[in-house]
């Protein structure tokens, strides 16, 4: 099973779960910019108490998933994973936190088709923040790379007010600057 056989039935299992989701991470980057190879899926899932169920059930079979973990995400660092059985690829999982920038995130998801299945995946914009977050929390020449192909492939399509206004905020303005300068560029493939 490779990435994209893997994004698809991970879908497939989210839509039938009923679980609140978007993706986001590299595959995010990859839809809007520049695509890379990754060895992983990201999401972010809206989960209360009473899903979880739901989503271990969602996952059982060909993944390995504790419900255990799962309940776990509730405390720092809002995390789990499930492993494809079949493949070792790993698909992470996000609660997203009580902070303004995560709420907005999940309130501008938006529908797309991904390889024949509908899907939620953040914004652009939302994608290309959320990879300046992430380098200012472990630096990697990686989440530059596909937050500059984002603005690359989207360029004028991004609204940039947005972009500006969550860099203020987030005290990202520097690396957001440098990506739409140009500064930072995408990594050639």
């Amino acid at each position: 099973m490779n990435e994209q056989e893997l994004l698809t039935d991970c879908l497939r299992r989210l839509n039938r779960s009923g679980v609140t989701y978007y993706l986001t991470g590299s595959m995010a980057s990859n839809y809007w910019g520049i695509p890379r190879t990754t060895h992983d899926l990201d999401f972010v899932v809206q989960l209360p108490a009473s899903a979880i169920t739901a989503i271990v059930q969602a996952f059982s079979g060909d993944f390995y998933i504790e419900e255990s973990a799962v309940r776990a995400a509730y405390q720092p660092p809002h995390q789990f994973n499930a492993i494809d059985t079949r493949s070792a690829l790993k698909v992470d999982f996000w609660l997203p936190k009580p902070e303004p920038f995560d709420r907005e995130m999940l309130r501008r998801r938006v529908r797309v088709t991904l390889f024949g299945e509908p899907s939620w995946i953040a914004t652009a914009e939302d994608v290309i923040l959320h990879k300046l977050i992430w380098n200012r929390i472990t630096p990697s020449g990686r989440q530059l790379g596909d937050a500059a192909g984002v603005v690359a492939v989207q360029a004028e399509a991004l609204d940039k007010n947005y972009l500006k206004q969550w860099a203020q905020e987030l005290k990202l303005v520097d690396g957001l600057e440098k990506l739409l300068s140009g500064e930072i560029k995408p990594k050639q493939t």
